[in-house]
């Protein structure tokens, strides 16, 4: 593409200087590591980098022309100034790679709890119906079989209209995608075509970033109040599927011009559950979807889950598919790395790997854990640092009464002290209770297996699929997984 057709979907804009040499842009980028030859380099400033800063890094690189919002001096290369360069980057991308998201059906899943495991069981849905798939993650992205890498739940805009530029490519037609609250509130997925949106649950998470519940509220909402508003006749309409037993969903529905279709447990939703029974197989309840009723099998344990399949469920048939197809497909899912994962031993002792990093995160588990043992529950748990402070005391407390035996450990302290982390921890644990604390996270992990007999149940809980630990500014091979097995192997092995 020319960078005079490039820029053009800039409406308000100043050119410096107004007549320049087009070229064929080969790249368009903020990521200054990115710039080729012919690059445009959209400087963009964010709460740790300012892009302007690295405007002639960018020119040395082969950047052909600069976009800014902010006066910068440059020599023999073109500067676009608009007001806001993160809009602009926004259209920019989108045009650059074709509007890639109108050719696909994307559902956008977003809330505090599930959002990986809704999108995973949306891939299997439709991946069991010979369609090809991509998806968009905490864990990874997707474009069918092939696995990329990923910095953010959600990547920034050009990372994402990139990224589903070559889905089109290659023959995806259908994306699931998380969609966080900071990522709806830094525009990165501005010009993004979404089908359907769904919302899970709120419950505190990212107070470091929104500082306030009700900003937190305000950001998720923004994935439904721009969900397509106007009545297209001629396809698919926009859905909003919404959670309908938590308060925020029952909100959400006003904030939006598409159809909506609800789902719960407690609420006269239009899609639900009933007679539901966890055991330590799966779970098995009834599925009300509207007037009709089947009987459905998932092989992931608890409550929580059960909001989980509803959400993917309720997606999938908003996109169109049969219920009966549907749920097939459900029954064969076997669950997400990180999400309640459990590894056995011979020792009768079993680890649960999960990502529960909230409160109600670590509450669900707990809830569920408790119903399907017998015996006692171990909780290995820790808090990251230079995140919500104000969540630390209440994760304490609720690994304190929620489990037989809490452990404190770290998380990923980052460049704080991990003794102080867990001290806040500590301070929210009811008193009488008392509660081993490791800075090691390994030396909790091994504790805790050590200490269980058989029949108990260990949860390690807050880094889930997460395969690094950081500690001050180094990133670290840690995986909850790898230390859970060693540490049974060496149980089975010392009681031989």
């Amino acid at each position: 593409m020319q960078a005079s057709k490039l820029i053009k979907c800039l409406k308000f804009k100043k050119i410096i200087p107004r007549n320049f040499e087009d070229f064929t842009v080969s790249l368009l980028t903020q990521d200054t590591r990115e710039v080729v030859e012919n690059s445009v380099f959209v400087a963009v400033k964010g709460a740790q980098f300012d892009g302007h800063l690295f405007v002639q890094q960018a020119i040395k690189a082969g950047a052909k022309l600069i976009v800014a919002q902010e006066k910068t001096t440059v020599v023999g290369v073109p500067v676009v100034y608009v007001n806001d360069t993160k809009r602009a980057m926004a259209i920019l991308s989108s045009r650059f790679y074709g509007g890639a998201s109108q050719a696909l059906h994307i559902i956008g899943v977003t809330g505090t709890n599930g959002k990986t495991t809704v999108t995973h069981l949306i891939e299997a849905i439709f991946r069991a119906q010979q369609r090809k798939t991509g998806l968009i993650g905490t864990m990874y992205r997707k474009i069918g079989d092939e696995v990329l890498p990923t910095k953010n739940t959600t990547p920034d805009i050009i990372t994402l209209q990139r990224t589903l530029s070559k889905m089109v490519e290659r023959g995806v037609s259908d994306v699931a995608m998380e969609v966080s609250s900071i990522a709806l509130i830094q525009g990165r997925v501005w010009g993004i075509d979404f089908d359907v949106a769904v919302f899970t649950n709120l419950t505190r998470d990212h107070l470091d970033y929104h500082k306030t519940m009700e900003n937190y509220k305000h950001a998720k909402s923004l994935l439904f109040s721009q969900l397509g508003n106007r009545y297209a006749f001629n396809g698919d309409p926009k859905v909003a599927v919404l959670n309908i037993d938590d308060p925020v969903g029952k909100q959400f529905e006003q904030l939006t011009a598409a159809q909506v279709l609800t789902y719960g447990i407690k609420e006269s939703a239009m899609i639900s559950a009933q007679k539901i029974k966890v055991h330590s197989r799966g779970t098995d309840f009834e599925l009300h979807v509207f007037d009709q009723v089947y009987q459905l099998h998932t092989q992931m344990i608890g409550m929580f889950n059960v909001y989980n399949v509803l959400a993917a469920f309720a997606a999938a048939y908003a996109s169109g598919l049969p219920a009966e197809d549907i749920i097939m497909a459900l029954d064969g899912f076997k669950g997400v790395r990180g999400r309640m994962q459990l590894i056995s031993s011979p020792t009768g002792v079993s680890a649960i790997v999960d990502y529960s990093h909230t409160p109600d995160g670590l509450y669900q588990a707990l809830k569920t854990l408790d119903e399907v043992t017998k015996q006692h529950v171990f909780c290995v748990v820790g808090c990251g640092g230079d995140r919500d402070h104000g969540k630390r005391p209440k994760m304490g407390e609720i690994a304190a009464e929620h489990s037989d035996f809490p452990i404190f450990t770290s998380d990923n302290p980052r460049s704080e002290d991990p003794q102080k982390i867990i001290s806040a921890m500590l301070s929210g644990v009811p008193t009488g209770i008392k509660v081993p604390t490791f800075v090691d996270r390994r030396q909790a992990i091994n504790y805790a297996i050590q200490q269980a007999q058989p029949g108990d149940l260990v949860l390690i809980a807050g880094k889930g699929h997460e395969d690094y630990q950081i500690i001050g500014k180094q990133k670290r091979h840690f995986d909850d997984v790898e230390e859970a097995t060693k540490a049974l192997w060496l149980k089975e092995q010392a009681g031989k």
